[in-house]
């Protein structure tokens, strides 16, 4: 459903290697709720597809509105590699990523120049998946985070964002909600935010997973903010059934998040880190 399908095997290694962050951290927490990472994930592309520059740097240099699913598996596998691989690992792709911002530039519809790698722009993406994320985990976690872990998962997340470029992030939760409102005005709905909107809404899975999916999607346009729905010129559901969805979900989640509890990459990536306090 993700696109992803790289191997667990990298993840399994180097023994002991915490990674950037650590299984104590707020961010190993949040990155393994699965549908909570689907729904920010949908969210933050929507919401990133507003600003014409960062939209621009995406669309003029790849082919992501036909290839949606090799997209996501892509930004998937960054989440996990970042989250829980090994330092060599997550570094290996925060390099990749910045060597291709490096070589991204152009002119977009408002004729104003951009290139990937600015950090006003950086910022900006950063800030819109990093609030999404968070967003859709209190949203849908049957633990809601203290506010005291929300701002500690924003402090967490920032080393990330700062190592792809981005500048003057926010230290909690609500100086993060802040910062992305104030980009507000250099925001537009035009038919390229439109047609990436009905790339995500036509996504593609498999019969069998449709249902599911159909909860996903419909759930991250709940975890939107209102002043963005308007910005997206989309109408938000009553809140009784954004609350019947966001059971539904919270049930519907409840077998895959076990599995992936016992063998996904969290489990691999936390395996990997006690084995060594095992072996000593």
């Amino acid at each position: 459903m993700t696109g992803a399908s790289s191997s667990l095997e990298e993840f399994k290694i180097p023994v002991g290697d915490p990674g950037l962050f650590g299984p104590q951290s707020v961010v190993w927490k949040v990155h393994a709720n699965f549908s909570a990472m689907m729904v920010g994930g949908l969210s933050s592309l929507m919401i990133q597809a507003l600003h014409p520059r960062a939209l621009a740097a995406v669309w003029d240099h790849s082919n992501f509105r036909h290839q949606l699913k090799a997209r996501l598996g892509r930004t998937a596998m960054f989440v996990a590699a970042t989250t829980y691989g090994g330092v060599d690992l997550a570094n290996q792709h925060i390099q990749r990523v910045n060597s291709i911002h490096a070589n991204i530039r152009g002119i977009d519809l408002n004729g104003q120049p951009y290139c990937a790698n600015d950090p006003h722009l950086i910022r900006w993406v950063h800030l819109v998946e990093t609030i999404s994320f968070l967003t859709a985990y209190q949203h849908l976690s049957l633990l809601p985070l203290s506010t005291a872990e929300c701002d500690r998962y924003i402090v967490e997340m920032n080393k990330v964002g700062e190592m792809l470029g981005a500048t003057n992030l926010p230290i909690t939760f609500n100086d993060a909600k802040n910062a992305m409102k104030q980009y507000e005005f250099e925001l537009v709905f035009d038919h390229r935010t439109r047609e990436t909107l009905q790339s995500i809404e036509s996504y593609s899975v498999e019969f069998t997973e449709k249902p599911f999916f159909d909860l996903i999607l419909r759930a991250s346009f709940d975890i939107i903010p209102s002043w963005l729905m308007q910005k997206l010129e989309k109408k938000s559901d009553v809140c009784l059934l954004i609350q019947a969805r966001r059971l539904s979900l919270q049930v519907a989640s409840q077998p895959v998040q076990w599995m992936l509890n016992e063998q996904g990459v969290s489990a691999v990536a936390r395996s990997r880190v006690n084995q060594y306090k095992r072996n000593e």
